[in-house]
Formats: C-alpha cells, structure tokens, sequence
C-alpha cells in the first residue's frame, strides 16, 4: 500500500505526464487605493506604498482616519505620497494688456498610514473573511522551532532572518491556496541550518539557477505532501502541478528530478510534522 506521500508524487507525476495548464498565483494583488476616495494612486506613489509590505490595499491620512470615527495606532509610522496640485489662473501680459491663462504647479507631500496601521475603521467592506482550517493551522502549530511568520505583499522566506512573509489569508482566492503557499514557505525553511539543513538554502544561489531550481521543487512537493495529508489536495493540485512542471523545464526537461526532489519533500514534511525526532529514533533501534 502506498504511502500518502507517494502517492501525492504519483498524482504530481501523472499530471506533469499528461500536461499542465499555466500556474497561477493563488492571492490577488490591487493598485495602492485611499479608502476614504477609492481613488487608486497613480504613478510614482504606486511603487512607494506597494514596496511598504503592507498586505491590505487600502491607505488613508490621519486626518481621515479621524473623519471615518478611526484613529492611527499610537507608535505607527507614515508612508510619504507625492501629489502635484495644479491651479490655472489669469495674469496680464505686460507688453500687450491682454489677460493669459498660466499654471502653477506645486509639489505637496502627504503621509499615509495602511488599514492595519489604524484602529476603529468600521463600515468599509475592505476585505472578505476567510476561516481558517483546522488541520492546517495543526501542521503548523506542531512544527517545531518554527520560523517567525508576518504579513507580507508576497510569499517569501528569509534564510538571513529565519523568516517567513505571507500576504494576509483574505486576500488569497480561497483558503487552501494560502495553507498551500505556506506549506511551500514552510518547506524552505526546513532547509535552515537550525533544522534538517539543505544546500538549496544554506548555500544561497541565484534566481533560475540549478540549485534554486530544486529548491523550488522541493519547495512545492513538499507543500503537496502536506495539502494531501490535511486533505486540502484537490482545491491545490493542479496549480503545485504546473508550478512544479514550470521548475522541470528550467530544469532542461529533466524529470527525473522529482524522484530525488520527492525524497527531500517527504523529510522536510516530516519535519514540520514534528516526526523528524521520532524517524531519528527509529532508525537508531
């Protein structure tokens, strides 16, 4: 009888047989907008308030915090946007009397602060609620020295800080997509040299390279591993298939590289799993 784990691999395998379709990310973005306006911001404030990390879309004054019965929270720190205010008006010309239409153009700069840098801002349907799945949440809850886990524009984690970045669960289209994608931050981090150790992250290397690529399959596999044992496999499936076929072909086709990669996947999961310790014990007797 197969063990979940091979048969997740098997499942994997025969879909990258078969044909995937294009991976997708499985959490929405949206523009920097003011929630007092819904207006979007444009041009350079775009870049200067998507690189804050924040992982609502949503940013307002602190005057207009107050406005909408809110307030920002003490000890947070503002994000400067830029606004060009642009008056016409009429001025004489001195050599032939008659009135011209001129411009003044004025830079002024405004300090913003994100939704969850505020308190008290009710009545603005700014985010779906998604409930959480309780035998995710027990995976990571029973992973074992467990890395700090914060919000996030993006997925990510940090050998450097030990640290995993993960946009909020209510912007993900569903919530296996989000156990999903820290299921894959997670496995990374079991590549630390404070866990079971693994080249493809002790030994940084650069994007696209061959050991970033296997990395990245160990990554999602063991991401897999994890969504079929908390029974989450069939909402994220297909999309771990194509992400995984995607690292293949950087890979030069060579598919013989989920074997190994599966191999890593299983003892990452294991990890996390808090079974590492008793695997050890076993072995030893």
């Amino acid at each position: 009888m197969l063990n979940p784990y091979q048969e997740i691999t098997n499942s994997i395998v025969k879909q990258l047989e078969s044909g995937v379709a294009p991976w997708q990310r499985p959490w929405a973005t949206r523009t920097p907008t003011n929630l007092k306006s819904q207006k979007e911001y444009r041009g350079i404030n775009v870049f200067l308030l998507a690189s804050q990390g924040y992982t609502s879309p949503f940013w307002l004054t602190y005057k207009q915090a107050l406005s909408i019965g809110g307030n920002v929270r003490k000890g947070e720190h503002g994000t400067h946007v830029c606004y060009w205010n642009i008056n016409e008006y009429a001025k004489k010309n001195k050599d032939t009397g008659e009135l011209e239409n001129r411009k003044s153009v004025l830079l002024r700069v405004y300090t913003v602060f994100n939704l969850p840098q505020c308190d008290g801002i009710t009545g603005f349907d700014t985010e779906k609620i998604a409930n959480p799945i309780a035998e995710c949440e027990s995976v990571v809850s029973a992973m074992p020295n467990r890395p700090k886990i914060g919000p996030s524009d993006k997925a990510w984690y940090r050998p450097s800080t030990d640290s995993i970045g993960i946009p909020s669960i209510n912007t993900f289209h569903t919530p296996e997509g989000y156990y999903s994608t820290l299921f894959h931050e997670l496995t990374h981090s079991t590549g630390h040299a404070s866990r079971a150790g693994r080249d493809g992250i002790e030994k940084l290397n650069s994007f696209g390279s061959e050991s970033y690529s296997k990395e990245e399959l160990i990554a999602e596999l063991g991401a897999a591993m994890l969504c079929g044992l908390t029974g989450i496999e069939k909402s994220t499936l297909n999309n771990s298939a194509s992400y995984i076929a995607s690292w293949i072909q950087a890979l030069k086709g060579d598919s013989k590289l989920i074997v190994s990669a599966a191999s890593a996947a299983q003892k990452a999961a294991d990890y996390i799993r808090g079974l590492s310790a008793v695997s050890a014990e076993s072995e030893a007797s």
